[in-house]
């Protein structure tokens, strides 16, 4: 069995005129990261490896996680190639992952995420906000062959409002 959760990088900061790969996370994607964060921890199997896009504002969430989940910094392993809003791009990464690890945490863009978990899981979500979590689980024992999963968990900020 196979592990995918993705996450959707915190909402993005646009007070300053960078180009869009260089943009932060704002006050409240900060806020929503730590939300989200601290409710995954019982979501997350024990062990797992960590992408993320080299985007500044994936690469600061990712940062939030890792201090909830005990994730090692230097573990992640930040690549440009996940910086894509293509959700076949995205299937295409995943497929190689080595079969070695059955759990991978992973942090990127929309459209890719939300077409990806409505391609492969079993739960339509209309979009995955931003700091958004979906946690998937494949009947398969090779990256390769990912075909229909389950979908079984979803955290969303919004989920949490009245908190």
């Amino acid at each position: 069995m196979k592990n995918l959760i993705l996450i959707r990088h915190s909402k993005s900061s646009w007070d300053a005129p960078v180009q869009d790969i260089d943009r932060s996370i704002s006050s409240r994607g900060v806020k929503d990261a730590h939300l989200i964060a601290s409710k995954s921890v019982n979501i997350v199997p024990n062990s797992y490896i960590v992408w993320s896009s080299k985007s500044k504002r994936t690469t600061e969430t990712a940062y939030i996680f890792s201090q909830y989940l005990s994730i090692p910094l230097e573990t992640i392993h930040f690549t440009e190639d996940l910086y894509t809003f293509d959700d076949k791009k995205l299937y295409q990464i995943i497929k190689k992952c080595k079969n070695e690890h059955d759990s991978l945490i992973l942090f990127g863009h929309n459209e890719a995420i939300t077409n990806f978990v409505n391609k492969f899981g079993d739960l339509y979500i209309e979009n995955v906000p931003t700091s958004g979590l979906v946690a998937m689980q494949f009947e398969t024992n090779d990256w390769d062959n990912l075909g229909k999963g389950k979908t079984i968990a979803t955290l969303f900020p919004s989920h949490f409002k009245n908190d």
